[in-house]
Protein backbone atom coordinates (compact mmCIF):
# COMPACT_ATOMS: atom_id res chain seq x y z
CA UNK A 1 0.00 0.00 0.00
CA UNK A 2 1.41 3.40 -0.92
CA UNK A 3 1.65 6.48 1.23
CA UNK A 4 -0.97 9.21 0.97
CA UNK A 5 1.10 12.31 0.19
CA UNK A 6 1.19 15.04 -2.42
CA UNK A 7 3.70 14.43 -5.23
CA UNK A 8 6.89 16.43 -4.94
CA UNK A 9 6.58 17.11 -1.22
CA UNK A 10 8.44 15.61 1.70
CA UNK A 11 6.44 14.98 4.85
CA UNK A 12 8.27 15.75 8.08
CA UNK A 13 6.22 13.18 9.99
CA UNK A 14 5.03 9.75 8.85
CA UNK A 15 2.48 7.53 10.57
CA UNK A 16 2.56 3.82 9.81
CA UNK A 17 -0.60 1.95 10.81
CA UNK A 18 -0.54 -1.84 11.10
CA UNK A 19 -4.05 -3.11 10.41
CA UNK A 20 -6.11 -5.95 9.00
CA UNK A 21 -8.22 -3.35 7.18
CA UNK A 22 -5.95 -0.87 5.33
CA UNK A 23 -8.84 0.20 3.10
CA UNK A 24 -10.34 1.96 6.16
CA UNK A 25 -7.56 4.57 6.13
CA UNK A 26 -7.28 7.51 6.13
CA UNK A 27 -10.93 7.33 7.23
CA UNK A 28 -11.56 9.96 9.92
CA UNK A 29 -7.92 11.05 9.69
CA UNK A 30 -8.69 12.39 6.21
CA UNK A 31 -11.13 15.00 7.55
CA UNK A 32 -10.92 18.29 9.43
CA UNK A 33 -7.51 19.55 10.58
CA UNK A 34 -5.67 16.25 10.20
CA UNK A 35 -7.13 15.80 6.70
CA UNK A 36 -6.08 19.29 5.67
CA UNK A 37 -2.55 18.66 6.96
CA UNK A 38 -2.47 15.29 5.17
CA UNK A 39 -3.53 16.97 1.94
CA UNK A 40 -0.84 19.65 2.32
CA UNK A 41 1.83 17.01 2.94
CA UNK A 42 2.52 18.08 6.52
CA UNK A 43 2.33 14.42 7.46
CA UNK A 44 1.88 11.15 5.59
CA UNK A 45 -0.04 7.99 6.31
CA UNK A 46 1.10 4.49 5.42
CA UNK A 47 -1.42 1.74 6.23
CA UNK A 48 0.20 -1.73 6.21
CA UNK A 49 -1.63 -5.04 5.94
CA UNK A 50 -0.76 -7.39 8.83
CA UNK A 51 -2.08 -10.39 6.88
CA UNK A 52 0.91 -10.17 4.49
CA UNK A 53 2.91 -11.71 7.35
CA UNK A 54 0.30 -14.33 8.24
CA UNK A 55 1.09 -18.03 8.38
CA UNK A 56 -0.10 -20.89 6.23
CA UNK A 57 -2.26 -21.11 3.16
CA UNK A 58 -4.88 -18.76 4.57
CA UNK A 59 -2.39 -16.26 6.05
CA UNK A 60 -3.65 -16.78 9.61
CA UNK A 61 -2.98 -13.88 11.96
CA UNK A 62 -4.93 -14.99 15.02
CA UNK A 63 -5.14 -17.93 17.39
CA UNK A 64 -7.12 -19.06 20.42
CA UNK A 65 -6.18 -17.58 23.82
CA UNK A 66 -3.60 -19.59 25.77
CA UNK A 67 -5.77 -19.62 28.88
CA UNK A 68 -8.83 -20.78 26.98
CA UNK A 69 -12.09 -18.91 26.86
CA UNK A 70 -13.95 -17.18 24.08
CA UNK A 71 -12.42 -14.99 21.42
CA UNK A 72 -9.23 -14.81 19.43
CA UNK A 73 -5.92 -12.99 19.88
CA UNK A 74 -3.37 -11.74 17.37
CA UNK A 75 -0.35 -14.01 17.01
CA UNK A 76 2.75 -12.32 18.43
CA UNK A 77 5.04 -13.88 15.80
CA UNK A 78 2.92 -12.46 12.98
CA UNK A 79 2.62 -9.04 14.63
CA UNK A 80 6.36 -9.01 15.33
CA UNK A 81 7.13 -9.71 11.67
CA UNK A 82 4.79 -6.88 10.61
CA UNK A 83 6.45 -4.47 13.05
CA UNK A 84 9.93 -5.46 11.85
CA UNK A 85 8.90 -4.94 8.22
CA UNK A 86 7.44 -1.50 9.01
CA UNK A 87 10.53 -0.27 10.88
CA UNK A 88 12.65 2.22 8.92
Amino acid sequence: MSETILPGTAAPWRATVLTLYPEMFPGPLGHSLSGDALGRGTWSLEPRQIREHGLGRHRNVDDTPAGGGAGMVLRCDVLGAAIDAAAP
